[in-house]
């Protein structure tokens, strides 16, 4: 097989896993196996990173989304766990379905309209940056605002565990 065959069909098996597991996070009834849909489109995601040569993009977002970010959901998810037979579950009329179906497409017909009418050919591979660079990029003039990211983090946790406190307080 060629070079190029090998990046399209990898190509198509990570666009898969982004879309199939992003339908099954918003498809599935219940939140546990919605949380495995998105684990498989961050993963769909980090290998279109190793497509595009950054290796250390797909690194960390296996790290952050995968390891951290989803793992936060997780625990927030055990710890207020809503009672079962909510009206989240309830099946949503003609209309929702109308205007979620509206809403998708809507992104999706802009960006297809901007790409077909001005994007220009990829000629080239785009060349490989070492990581003390791009940490350098990253970190020099947005380091507030990664530390924010860990602040609001952290509190999202707190908020978590004091939220299922509460609730076994209740009862």
């Amino acid at each position: 097989m060629t070079n190029q065959l090998v990046v399209q069909i990898s190509f198509a098996i990570y666009a898969l896993l982004i879309v199939g597991g992003g339908l099954w996070a918003v498809l599935d009834k219940s939140l546990i196996r919605a949380l495995v849909g998105l684990i498989l489109t961050l993963f769909g995601v980090a290998g279109m990173y190793l497509l595009m040569a950054a290796p250390l993009i797909a690194l960390m977002q296996l790290l952050i989304y995968v390891g951290a970010v989803v793992v936060l959901i997780f625990f927030a998810i055990m710890l207020t766990r809503a009672p079962a037979g909510g009206e989240e579950c309830d099946k949503p009329d003609v209309r929702q379905l109308i205007l979620a179906l509206l809403g998708a497409l809507a992104p999706a017909a802009a960006l297809g309209f901007a790409i077909h009418k001005y994007a220009k050919a990829a000629r080239e591979v785009a060349s490989e940056i070492a990581p003390a660079v791009l940490g350098k990029v990253f970190l020099e003039p947005y380091v507030l605002a990664f530390e924010l990211i860990s602040v609001v983090l952290f509190v999202a946790m707190a908020g978590a565990v004091l939220l299922g406190f509460e609730r076994r307080r209740a009862k």
